[in-house]
């Protein structure tokens, strides 16, 4: 790469390694984990890897010796996940905080082994895809959805976009994903081989190490029919029928694609569960650029031609949402709503008891319409007024305006800073 991009994340880490003995830190390979934990490798941290035969066998043999020399840096943990017992005895031992900096790729609270034996002694974070506003280095970060969320956003404080004579920035942005090595390669060309070869690695390395898999033709097959459903319920009977395989087999390569930190199951907000809402999680990828390639989105002129064109927005825009979230993963969480009426709202954006309703539209005017939803989810929620829900339509516009009692449209353009390469 051009450059090395430092993570918002880091401060939140290292704050963590001086509170808790243990610190995971997860997210799909080629993300940038092994960049951000050598930030703390020095002469009293070494860094050692389990994607070294060496070591790996060495987890597996004799896993007590391996840690035994704490702090230490150890990447591609869910190699081996019964390492981490041995960790859990070391800290039981003795319980000193940031002894052990741990990577994977994999979820780790889902892989039974490390959720068992980690229970209490580590803090877990979640590392996704570089979102645009990160890699361009934005030293505003993403306050302006803080300040949204904690009602605090006034007029002038949403960012006016930067470049006003491009409204398909995103599409570009959508195409090339959050991943580095990937969003360094501005030819199409180049990036079909990248994510040929990144699937390849995936299927024939690490999930190998999640899981058996009898047929991997068919486990990808399986991956390409859930990038064309980007940004809609998951009905995982209807994925099984057109892959041609048994509901308990989608089921479980589903679960591998979450806990491999490829898939996210965004769940419903339950708003009332008396009433008729729909239970279906919304199916999202962690990378836009991994997505699209999938669906076989191999440049503009394909992307253009979809008719699915607004599921493809919200894909992009939640590459921002999932950094959000992120940087606080003790108090932030991500929903979507719907009711069996069709009434919905794309995300809800959750911080403590604070509550905001986004709604994303493709059109560059928002009306109040577009706020149908939002008014419909605040009816449900008789416990909470207007200023305890705010709202926003996020359009492809530039304007901000008052639409309804405390809901904005506001430009989503905002988020996807100008392409450079």
């Amino acid at each position: 790469m051009n450059n090395i991009r430092n993570r918002w994340v880091e401060g939140r880490l290292a704050a963590a390694l001086r509170a808790m003995p243990a610190v995971c830190l997860t997210g799909a390979r080629q993300v940038g984990k092994t960049t951000l934990a050598k930030h703390f490798v020095d002469a009293g941290r070494p860094y050692v890897t389990l994607d070294s035969l060496d070591v790996l066998d060495q987890a597996r043999r004799d896993p007590d010796s391996l840690v035994a020399t704490p702090p230490l840096v150890l990447g591609e943990v869910q190699r081996a996940p019964e390492l981490t017992l041995a960790i859990k005895r070391r800290i039981d031992v003795a319980r000193r905080p940031g002894d052990y900096l741990l990577t994977g790729s994999a979820r780790l609270p889902l892989l039974k082994a490390a959720a068992d034996s980690l229970a209490g002694r580590a803090v877990y974070f979640d590392l996704p895809p570089f979102c645009p506003r990160e890699w361009a280095a934005d030293p505003q970060q993403l306050r302006p959805l803080d300040a949204l969320v904690s009602g605090s956003l006034g007029p002038g404080d949403w960012p006016v976009p930067e470049d006003l004579s491009d409204k398909d920035t995103w599409q570009g942005w959508l195409l090339r994903g959050g991943f580095p090595p990937a969003l360094e390669l501005a030819a199409d060309v180049d990036r079909d081989l990248w994510f040929t070869g990144y699937v390849q690695t995936y299927l024939e390395r690490d999930l190998r190490d999640l899981s058996a898999i009898s047929s991997l033709p068919d486990f990808q097959r399986m991956m390409r029919l859930a990038a064309q459903r980007t940004g809609r319920l998951l009905n995982q009977s209807d994925v099984a029928r057109d892959a041609g395989m048994s509901h308990p087999t989608c089921h479980r390569y589903l679960n591998l694609l979450e806990a491999g930190c490829q898939l996210v199951r965004l769940p419903p907000y339950a708003s009332n569960p008396t009433t008729g809402l729909v239970k279906s999680p919304k199916l999202l990828w962690a990378d836009c650029g991994l997505a699209a390639w999938l669906a076989g989105i191999s440049d503009l002129a394909v992307l253009k031609r979809r008719q699915d064109l607004g599921f493809w927005l919200e894909q992009a825009i939640f590459m921002s949402l999932q950094t959000w979230r992120s940087l606080d993963v003790g108090r932030r969480r991500l929903y979507y709503w719907r009711d069996r009426s069709g009434n919905e709202v794309d995300f809800l954006l959750e911080e403590g008891e604070r509550l905001v309703a986004l709604e994303v539209k493709l059109s560059s005017q928002a009306t109040v319409d577009d706020a149908a939803g939002i008014l419909a989810l605040r009816r449900t929620l008789k416990n909470r007024s207007a200023t305890e829900l705010p709202g926003a339509v996020l359009h492809g516009g530039d304007s901000v305006r008052t639409l309804a009692e405390n809901v904005v449209a506001l430009p989503w353009r905002w988020l996807f800073p100008p392409l450079v390469g």
